[in-house]
């Protein structure tokens, strides 16, 4: 709280211009409903889950300050710190300013009044021993008597002051001086000294800690000698380890030693590489995948995919995919997990088959298709490629929920990182920027493979052709910028229009360049079977492909000028006689159902599939010259003669033919309507979810907030049972904006007042939300929530943790953040 109070207080110091900075680094705190005063505003940045989520986009110099910061104990002098780092010289002090500027751009840390730096309490607690230290003597002698303090000062030989605080003081004010603490362990004996150097230089991120079985001399040699002069510490039990405080570590260490900081990123081997060359090699590779990924996409509609009991498109789906697509394994995982994070694939009962949204993503140009999928990557929570966990087993795809993370801030590493390469260079080797992913990103999933970090986000990028040659391509600048209409430029530009011309030739193959339209790949895949994809994609005419045509009602005439419309020179000689002879043979049986009857025109045919020893299973009998009947139904009967060469035809009850013509399967939205929403209301949540809500300008909202009276950034409210009866004034006697913040403040009773106001305009506008949930287990999770619709005192939503509805229970949820894109 004392973090928090200090937060406001310096927020409230700034001009406007610097309080807009920190609002446009920290989004999430200034989210709708906009914060109404420094106080709320200092509450929403205090908490861990907005301070954890910019501490993943944080740099690794950032990082290493707030850590030693953190082993000095905030607030601490910047002297102290710069010495802490070793940052003395100018261009290291400069250095050291600009990550300090940062970080209060950040409003992690920023200095006091008293020229003191302070940081947020829970940036404080992101390590449990910062530096590999443990906490500052001060606080390890909270529990310790009067007498303790006045045996270790007479061991030192200090005199005691009288009393206890004045005790503590002047032991934390020796310990304090690194020369006195050498100089006391420099006379120590041999097995004390040994044994405080060992842990002052342990390399280990936990302390090392000495533990005692039990009060008495059971002790590790040279620990009692260290304990009675306070350079460790054990609690006031005898009991548990015995500590050695951050002041005694670091003077053991030697005035030589220094904590990590690197405000410099790693080198790399660059190569020169010109902008033709990258657009060329980017193109090629954007053109590649979206024709790889159409074809997988194509795949799944013909054949929707079975997912595993367990959830997600297992290892031998994905196997068929790729082979009928023609596609490796990395590119049918980046394609699916894409394609279903962009709404154009959906769960279906067991399967994940195509939705709605797939046809019309189908009928668009391949920039169009590309930018599509190309967005949709950059936001993945995880790395799709990472085709196994850390036991080395296999993962599905679409599975869900994931633990794996990290991989939004992956990318973003490796944008920034390839960014920041000198203009006309490139990396020689790609795996030479995962180092400099790891400065840019350190808290983001590295996927290592083979000892190479980030080698699974530097693959899936040069697969997407956002890095080509080493270098950031126009897509990956684009992309970096969060500029869409920009982006979409550069796909057109990058890559060519769907080719809707194809060359078919006398060995009865129709070759397409470049990537096929949506009506001639549907022309071609009804008359041929596809045998090659990708950059070039190849169909074979058979009779079975012709045939199939036939049984989805086409005529032959249809089939010759359809295929004549879309070859780029005349229809070959072969191809037009085994269309006619396809033609010829098809329709000359059909089968009308009965269970079921054959019928032709042709005595001596009837009599021949009658004799068929092939035919014997379908209990075939002749009833006249020109009819047969059958035990099996119609499509078994159909199935059978097919399989012996002949080409039946189905007719309806009625005697007309029956169109053979397979409907692709399509899953419903990917987030079904919740529970007890009616159709209208459906509607009307999907027309507020359409609107995007008007962004919050960073400078109005500054001049707002300091204009704005002080008000405390919680708020307590006097509730005892139940909901308040009347609306519980807040910020000097303003009550509820609306019921609906009343009704959660009633039951969400941990929750201040900035969390009710967020939770309750959520539910009001029909956005999505993050919360902290503790379930009756005791369990806590984050989640991210949608479609919520309120039932006090519980909460119905659509959990994106657990792909399902859920109902909540108000009171168990712990606190609340906007869901914002990183």
């Amino acid at each position: 709280m004392k973090s928090r109070s200090a937060l406001a207080t310096w927020l409230g110091s700034l001009d406007g211009s610097r309080l807009a900075r920190v609002l446009r680094t920290r989004q999430d705190a200034v989210s709708l409903p906009e914060p109404r005063s420094v106080g709320e505003l200092a509450d929403r940045l205090h908490r861990p889950g907005s301070v954890a989520l910019v501490l993943s986009r944080l740099a690794l110099p950032h990082l290493q300050v707030a850590e030693a910061l953190s082993a000095l104990g905030a607030p601490a002098s910047r002297k102290a710190l710069a010495k802490l780092l070793g940052a003395v010289d100018d261009e290291a002090a400069r250095e050291l300013d600009a990550v300090l500027e940062v970080l209060a751009d950040h409003a992690l840390v920023w200095p006091d009044g008293a020229g003191r730096l302070r940081m947020t309490g829970p940036l404080r607690q992101a390590w449990d021993t910062p530096l590999g230290l443990d906490a500052p003597l001060e606080g390890l002698l909270a529990g310790t008597t009067s007498d303790e303090l006045r045996g270790m000062l007479a061991a030192l030989g200090v005199k005691p002051p009288g009393t206890k605080p004045q005790r503590l003081a002047a032991l934390v004010e020796h310990h304090s001086d690194p020369e006195q603490i050498t100089s006391v362990v420099t006379k120590a004996p041999a097995a004390a000294r040994k044994l405080l150097d060992r842990l002052a230089q342990a390399a280990a991120r936990q302390p090392q800690f000495i533990v005692f079985g039990s009060p008495g001399p059971h002790l590790e040699p040279g620990a009692r000698w260290a304990l009675d002069r306070g350079l460790l510490i054990q609690d006031c039990h005898r009991y548990g380890p015995a500590r050695m405080p951050a002041e005694v570590a670091l003077a053991l260490r030697g005035p030589g030693w220094h904590a990590p900081f690197d405000p410099v990123p790693p080198s790399a081997r660059l190569a020169s590489v010109t902008s033709a060359e990258v657009d060329r090699e980017a193109s090629a590779a954007a053109t590649a995948f979206v024709a790889h990924a159409a074809s997988v996409l194509a795949a799944c509609s013909a054949t929707a995919p079975a997912r595993l009991k367990s959830g997600g498109i297992g290892a031998r789906e994905l196997a068929r995919i790729g082979k009928a697509a023609q596609a490796g394994d990395a590119v049918v995982r980046i394609t699916l997990e894409t394609s279903y994070a962009a709404g154009l694939l959906g769960r279906d009962g067991d399967h994940v088959a195509p939705t709605e949204a797939y046809d019309a993503w189908a009928e668009q140009e391949p920039p169009e298709q590309f930018a599509v999928l190309l967005q949709a990557w950059q936001n993945l929570p995880f790395t799709p490629t990472q085709a196994r966990d850390e036991d080395n087993k296999a993962l599905p795809a679409v599975a869900g929920a994931t633990p794996r993370g990290g991989g939004v801030q992956a990318r973003l590493g490796l944008l920034a990182a390839a960014a920041r390469l000198p203009a006309g260079q490139g990396t020689s080797v790609a795996s030479d920027l995962g180092p400099l992913i790891a400065w840019h990103r350190p808290l983001a999933d590295s996927s290592p493979q083979d000892g190479t970090p980030f080698a699974a986000v530097i693959r899936e990028a040069e697969l997407l052709g956002v890095l080509a040659r080493g270098a950031l391509s126009a897509l990956g600048i684009h992309l970096r910028s969060g500029d869409t209409e920009g982006l979409s430029i550069e796909c057109r530009r990058l890559l060519p229009s769907a080719t809707a011309v194809a060359r078919i030739g006398a060995d009865l193959t129709a070759v397409v360049t470049g990537t096929p339209s949506a009506r001639l790949t549907a022309l071609l895949d009804s008359v041929a079977d596809r045998e090659t994809s990708g950059t070039a994609s190849v169909w074979r005419f058979s009779a079975g492909g012709i045939r199939r045509a036939l049984d989805a009602g086409r005529i032959p005439e249809d089939i010759t000028a359809d295929l004549a419309a879309v070859a780029a020179g005349p229809l070959p000689q072969p191809l037009a006689y085994l269309i006619a002879d396809t033609a010829r043979g098809h329709g000359r049986v059909r089968v009308t159902p009965a269970a079921c009857v054959l019928h032709g025109d042709e005595p001596a045919l009837l009599a021949e599939l009658a004799a068929h020893r092939g035919l014997a299973k379908l209990g075939l009998r002749q009833l006249a010259p020109t009819v047969l009947i059958s035990r099996s139904p119609i499509d078994t009967t159909l199935a059978a003669l097919r399989a012996q060469g002949y080409a039946p035809v189905a007719e309806t009850a009625e005697g007309t033919v029956r169109i053979e013509k397979a409907r692709p399967r399509r899953a419903a939205a990917p987030v079904p309507t919740p529970r007890g929403t009616s159709a209208r209301d459906s509607g009307r949540i999907a027309a507020t979810r359409a609107e995007a809500p008007a962004a919050v300008d960073p400078s109005t909202l500054a001049t707002q907030l300091l204009a704005a009276p002080p008000a405390s950034p919680t708020l307590g409210f006097a509730r005892a049972g139940g909901p308040p009866s009347e609306p519980v004034p807040f910020d000097g006697g303003v009550p509820f904006a609306t019921d609906t913040e009343e009704i959660v403040a009633g039951w969400a009773k941990r929750l201040p007042y900035s969390d009710i106001r967020q939770l309750a305009h959520a539910i009001d506008a029909g956005q999505a939300i993050t919360v902290e949930y503790v379930a009756t287990s005791g369990s806590r999770t984050v989640r991210t929530l949608s479609h919520l619709m309120l039932d006090p005192p519980y909460l119905e939503a659509w959990c994106h943790l657990r792909d399902a509805e859920r109902v909540f229970t108000l009171s168990r949820i712990h606190s609340v953040m906007s869901v914002i894109p990183e």
